[in-house]
C-alpha cells in the first residue's frame, strides 16, 4: 500500500471541511453516525474542523442492536448534539406501497435512501451541509447505495482506503471498540461488509491500489501479492460494473 503522512492527512481534511463550510456560507454539518469506523472518523474530523457546536449526528437505525449504542458512544465522546430516528416506520410505509415484498438488497437500498432524505431534511432546516462517510474502497467497488449513503455534499474520506481510515481513526482517538468492530452497513441482521464483498478489506485495498492507482497488469498484481489471478479479476469486475455509480447521469451527445 501507499505510505501516507497521516498527521498531514488529518490536517488536510480538517482544512478541507472548514473551507467548504465557509465557501457555502452555512452554519455547520450533519453526519449520519452508524456506529462504524467511517462515520465515527468523519464525525471526529468534523468536530476537529468546526467545533462540536457545529456538528449534528443523526443515528438512524432500522434494527435495534448494539450499533445504536456504539453510535451514541461516538456522539457522547465528542460532545455533539445527536438525534436518534427509528427509520423502520418510514421504510415499512414505503414498502407497504410497493405492491411487492422487496428482497433484502432492495430493502437495504430503501433504508439507505431514507437516511439520505433525513440527513438532507435536517441540513436544509439548519442551513448546514451533509458530510458523507464513504471511503475509497467502497467508492471504487460500488459498495454503496446510489443516491443513498453515496449521496452527500462532501465526502472527506472518499480518497482514503479503508485500511487508511483505520490509521486516521487511531490518530483522532476514535474509541478502540469502534476501530476493531467488524465493518457493517447495518442493512440486515448479521450483515458484514467483508462477507458481502467476498474479500477482506486489507487484501481488497492492496489490489485496488495496484489496479487503479498504479495501473499494474492483473497478472503482475497476482504474482506480487501471491494470490490467484481470479481474485484480481473479481476486484476488476467490481470496479467496472459500478462505474455508473461514480458519476452523474449522462445521455447521448449531439
Amino acid at each position: 500500500m501507499r505510505r501516507l503522512d497521516y498527521p498531514f492527512v488529518v490536517e488536510r481534511i480538517t482544512h478541507f471541511i472548514r473551507e467548504k463550510v465557509d465557501e457555502a456560507g452555512v452554519e455547520g454539518v450533519v453526519v449520519g453516525v452508524s456506529g462504524g469506523i467511517d462515520s465515527a472518523t468523519t464525525a471526529y474530523l468534523a468536530v476537529r474542523a468546526l467545533g462540536k457546536e457545529k456538528v449534528l449526528g443523526l443515528i438512524m437505525p432500522y434494527y435495534e442492536n448494539s450499533d445504536v449504542e456504539d453510535a451514541r458512544l461516538v456522539c457522547e465522546s465528542l460532545g455533539i448534539d445527536c438525534k436518534v430516528i427509528n427509520i423502520r416506520p418510514i421504510v415499512d410505509s414505503f414498502v407497504s406501497q410497493l405492491g411487492f415484498q422487496p428482497d433484502k438488497r432492495s430493502l437495504g437500498n430503501i433504508m439507505a435512501r431514507t437516511r439520505m432524505i433525513l440527513l438532507y431534511a435536517h441540513a436544509n432546516q439548519m442551513n448546514r451541509l451533509v458530510l458523507g462517510t464513504s471511503n475509497r474502497s467502497e467508492f471504487l467497488t460500488g459498495y454503496f447505495t446510489k443516491w443513498g449513503d453515496g449521496a452527500s455534499d462532501y465526502a472527506p474520506l472518499i480518497n482514503l482506503y479503508k485500511t487508511e481510515v483505520w490509521e486516521i481513526a487511531k490518530i483522532l482517538g476514535v474509541p478502540e471498540m469502534i476501530i476493531h468492530k467488524k465493518p457493517t452497513a447495518g442493512l440486515w441482521e448479521g450483515q458484514t461488509d467483508e462477507d458481502e464483498l467476498g474479500i477482506s478489506y486489507r487484501l481488497l485495498d492492496e489490489i485496488l491500489w495496484r489496479l487503479v492507482d498504479l495501473k499494474m497488469p492483473k497478472d503482475r498484481i497476482a504474482e506480487e501479492l501471491g494470490i490467484s489471478i481470479e481474485k484480481v479479476e473479481y476486484v476488476g469486475r467490481l470496479v467496472k460494473r459500478s462505474e455508473h455509480k461514480r458519476r452523474l447521469p449522462v445521455g447521448p451527445e449531439f
